[in-house]
């Protein structure tokens, strides 16, 4: 699955709490953020401002501050020493999965706009005359395609289909940094469920006003993860040294039909008309098939080693603090 970055969110004090508990902030870094106006984005940039980080915003405009870097990734323009003497570049952006139907122009836009802009961003790490020391680059657990009931961490091969051949490409883009001696992770995140925007603003209404259910068979995976833990995930992989592919979801993925039955116990609600998943394939096409349709049991393997606490460790305590108010 990819996250969606279309909407912001603002985690309540608890976020910030659980942060700073988990990572400290004994060394302010200079950081560089692409796509600091998403889902994720917002919530990230918000928290490294208030940890004392001197945060960089990369805009697809004319900069309007010193603390914004104008660049164009799609064109591949980037001046490199506007990121020299970075501490570590963060790297989200690319257009909306889900937000509408694809066609096959949908699909090509939703492709170059990670492996353009990634090897956009990559490229002038390599060449800034002082390239910053950490890269984190955005991915997904699509990486995996449908991995059935079949547990599967960073160690797996990549799967099949759109999906995964994007994320082959997408992390393959940061290979100039890595080469330039920057270190690279590439965080490949589940399900984000937040409390404002993502998956969450299309379930909550349906769920709560007793119309939602499983989708499909629901014996597909879905791989959660909160907004909190998303966030304190990434303040861990800049703090610490961890290289390559790195799961960000939940320790236990839950079945689509365990999450919507979860969903309606959290909101009091029913949740018992299922969406068949022809209907889904007629409404949605080919989307339906590489998101909706199908799952990873994926795993936090290389965060879990590396000492990574979740505050959110099912998927319930996940949900009720989703869909709690701020």
């Amino acid at each position: 699955m990819l996250h969606d970055r279309r909407a912001p969110d603002r985690p309540a004090d608890e976020v910030a709490a659980f942060v700073r508990d988990k990572v400290g902030h004994d060394v302010r870094m200079k950081i560089a953020i692409t796509g600091s106006s998403g889902l994720i984005g917002t919530a990230l940039r918000e928290q490294l401002s208030a940890d004392g980080h001197q945060i960089f915003r990369v805009v697809r405009r004319a900069p309007r501050s010193d603390a914004e870097i104008g660049w164009n990734p799609m064109g591949g323009q980037l001046n490199p020493e506007t990121l020299s003497g970075l501490d570590a570049v963060i790297h989200l952006a690319g257009i909306g999965i889900g937000d509408r139907r694809w066609s096959p122009e949908r699909k090509a836009a939703i492709r170059e706009s990670r492996v353009r802009g990634t090897t956009t961003i990559s490229t002038a790490i390599a060449a800034a005359t002082s390239p910053p020391r950490v890269l984190l680059s955005a991915s997904a657990v699509g990486w995996y395609g449908d991995t059935g009931d079949h547990t599967v961490d960073e160690t797996t091969p990549a799967g099949t289909g759109f999906l995964a051949d994007l994320c082959r490409s997408w992390e393959a883009a940061t290979e100039p940094a890595r080469g330039a001696g920057t270190r690279v992770a590439t965080f490949r995140s589940g399900l984000v469920l937040s409390r404002r925007g993502g998956v969450m603003s299309r379930l909550k209404p349906l769920f709560s006003l007793g119309v939602g259910g499983r989708l499909g068979s629901g014996n597909q995976y879905w791989p959660w993860i909160s907004l909190v833990d998303e966030v304190a995930a990434i303040r861990f992989l800049l703090e610490h040294d961890i290289s390559g592919p790195v799961n960000l979801t939940g320790p236990v993925p839950v079945t689509n039909a365990e999450f919507t039955r979860t969903l309606a116990k959290v909101l009091r609600r029913p949740a018992v008309l299922p969406v068949p998943g022809i209907a889904l394939r007629t409404v949605l096409g080919e989307f339906a098939d590489e998101t909706i349709l199908i799952g990873q049991r994926a795993v936090p393997a290389v965060l879990s080693r590396a000492g990574f606490e979740h505050q959110h460790n099912t998927v319930e305590q996940a949900l009720r603090w989703a869909t709690s108010s701020a």
